[in-house]
């Protein structure tokens, strides 16, 4: 988004945040939401690279296409366990989980947005309360 649609939105009241901040996540939670996350991409990397589709996978960790569709999208009602499951019967390795997460290339960030966010969290944009809103309207005058 560029500077100026941001800086217009924000006049209108919209607030920039990310995810774990709209959900008042703890550090745990934001964690495990981490880590969910990083696994389901890496099955779903592991499987794409090897060519294969959802129902293999499915067959060699003796589960369903659509248990697959979900651990690959992060899906809550998925166990971790299942996932690593996925994860392993894919070759994935204990030394490929130390770097899960872990961008292929770091891209630099500002110090205080590195602060505030962490690390591949999708941005929420959340309307403010009405009381931070500002209008330059003028009303309308009934005759």
């Amino acid at each position: 988004m560029n500077r100026k649609k941001r800086r217009a939105l924000e006049e209108a009241g919209f607030v920039f945040e990310d995810a774990e901040d709209f959900f008042e996540l703890t550090a745990e939670e934001r964690q495990l939401v981490e880590l969910r996350v990083a696994i389901s991409r890496a099955v779903r990397d592991r499987r794409v690279r090897q060519k294969m589709t959802q129902q293999e996978v499915a067959v060699r960790i003796n589960s369903s296409q659509s248990r697959v569709a979900k651990m690959e999208s992060g899906s809550a009602d998925v166990s971790l366990d299942l996932m690593f499951k996925g994860f392993f019967a894919l070759g994935g390795t204990m030394k490929d989980l130390r770097s899960l997460g872990q961008p292929a290339v770091a891209k630099p960030r500002k110090a205080a947005e590195a602060a505030s966010r962490a690390p591949g969290a999708p941005k929420a944009i959340t309307k403010a309360p009405k009381t931070q809103v500002t209008s330059r309207r003028t009303p309308i005058k009934s005759s």
